[in-house]
């Protein structure tokens, strides 16, 4: 059985929520990664920051990166793996939520991040295309 402690990325790092996003910036670009899980005062997960978030969200809108929190920026349940989950736990967690970043936590701790390229690297062809479908598929219901 392949776990999400098999496939994941080690060595990831917290923002914590009172952060400025651009001491994020600073960060994701010293670890060479596009986003960061943010953590409350207890280190809890409360969101995931991205490079697009810090862009789109806060830059775009004219406003100062110095001056918004990752915090500020964290918006809905953050969503998350225990490390001993199966694979396809993992897939489904990615798939019906929509994903392509997940955190990996162990004993209430953040020990990895599972990303599309963990994925591609560790999996067989046909779990990747069902992983890719579900992500990326469009919504066709209409209201």
């Amino acid at each position: 059985m392949t776990t999400a402690g098999d496939i994941m990325h080690r060595g990831v790092q917290w923002i914590p929520a009172h952060e400025t996003l651009d001491r994020a910036a600073e960060l994701m670009r010293e670890l060479n990664v596009g986003a960061l899980p943010i953590s409350d005062e207890n280190e809890r997960l409360c969101g995931i920051l991205t490079d697009r978030d810090i862009v789109v969200g806060c830059v775009a809108l004219g406003h100062d990166p110095a001056r918004v929190t990752a915090g500020e920026m964290a918006k809905g349940t953050p969503r998350w793996i225990d490390a001993d989950a199966d694979v396809s736990e993992v897939l489904r967690e990615m798939r019906e939520h929509q994903i392509r970043r997940l955190p990996v936590i162990q004993d209430k701790r953040l020990v990895g991040m599972i990303s599309e390229s963990d994925l591609a690297r560790r999996l067989a062809d046909d779990q990747i295309a069902s992983f890719a479908e579900g992500v990326y598929a469009r919504n066709t219901t209409t209201a």
